[in-house]
């Protein structure tokens, strides 16, 4: 089997590839993996360091928009696992045209190559801010919500969303879509909201926290997404949209105060600041689809994964000093 994994070199690209090159995955044990990253700010190959001398990995840089690129590196492809896409809204919103660009060109460009190339499995990795705000109290989503995006990167997600099934419809490439929940873990670029306070207060600076902090999110671990993702690609049905969760809600508030707990430190050290334009309020999502067709279930706690994630950032200074510095 030959997989081609776009965005193999950011947080959650390069988890699936160390998994997969060290046989965490099953389905994927004997798989050559050829990893497409442009090495954008949030691109870097040494998330890649412990698996870079297998002989299964090959590592290319290169841009997703890059036709005549995309489509040799598809030719004889088995499999794609679509990681590549810009994904931070505050910088959608100062600017979207590279939003635009990457995850709705670059994704276009990859799902003709894959059709011109016969790919027999195509997984495009989203996001649940692709169905918008959901208000306290609601349901969670279920994968037959209407997509309300309301930033211009989720706005982007669900742009490509709707590529990758209309391509499935039309010319029968086998594309399957994930939706995941706010991911988090290690090697996760430090303007996210973990990394960003944690090492903040690593190095004794305050964080900034939005609006009044009540925002929820639904909280996954890196090592969870990545398994539900390659569920998604061994056994995943073409055509269908599948919710990846955690089951983890909490507001950006809790979330603080919890990292402040492990620290040692109390809110003085927290600044609260002009909340972001257009913030969503909640997200949730129903995974009950994933959970009866492919057997997902998070492992990880919330403790759990939170107390290592912490660990990892404090042992960790020689991989974000250089990034924030």
């Amino acid at each position: 089997m030959r997989i081609v994994v776009t965005g193999g070199a950011g947080f959650i690209g390069s988890h699936f590839v160390r998994q997969a090159v060290q046989g965490h995955y099953e389905a994927f044990t004997e798989a050559d993996i050829v990893v497409l990253d442009k090495l954008t700010y949030a691109g870097n190959k040494a998330n890649l360091a412990s698996v870079a001398d297998s002989p299964r990995l090959r590592f290319v840089e290169g841009d997703i928009c890059d036709v005549r690129l995309v489509g040799e590196l598809l030719r004889g492809t088995d499999l794609v696992v679509h990681f590549a896409a810009e994904s931070h809204v505050d910088r959608s919103i100062a600017g979207a045209d590279e939003f635009v660009r990457t995850n709705v060109v670059g994704t276009h460009t990859l799902l003709h190559a894959a059709t011109e190339t016969g790919v027999r499995k195509f997984v495009h990795v989203s996001t649940d801010e692709v169905y918008g705000s959901l208000e306290n109290g609601a349901a969670p989503w279920t994968e037959e919500e209407s997509l309300r995006p309301n930033s211009p990167y989720s706005a982007s997600k669900a742009s490509s969303d709707l590529l990758a099934l209309a391509v499935h419809r039309t010319h029968g490439l086998p594309v399957c879509v994930t939706r995941g929940s706010n991911t988090y873990g290690p090697h996760q670029y430090p303007e996210k909201l973990i990394p960003l306070f944690v090492t903040n207060l690593l190095d004794g600076r305050k964080v900034p926290l939005y609006g009044d902090g009540e925002n929820v999110r639904d909280w996954l671990h890196v090592d969870d997404h990545c398994r539900g993702i390659a569920l998604v690609a061994e056994g995943g049905k073409p055509g269908e949209i599948y919710n990846v969760g955690g089951g983890t809600e909490l507001t950006n508030r809790e979330v603080t105060d919890g990292l402040l707990g492990r620290l040692g430190m109390d809110r003085s050290m927290v600044e609260h600041v002009a909340d972001r334009k257009g913030h969503d309020r909640r997200y949730a999502m129903d995974c009950a689809k994933i959970t009866d067709q492919l057997g997902y279930r998070p492992a990880t706690s919330w403790d759990e994964g939170m107390a290592a994630t912490v660990q990892w950032y404090t042992e960790r200074r020689d991989w974000w000093e250089p990034i924030k510095g």
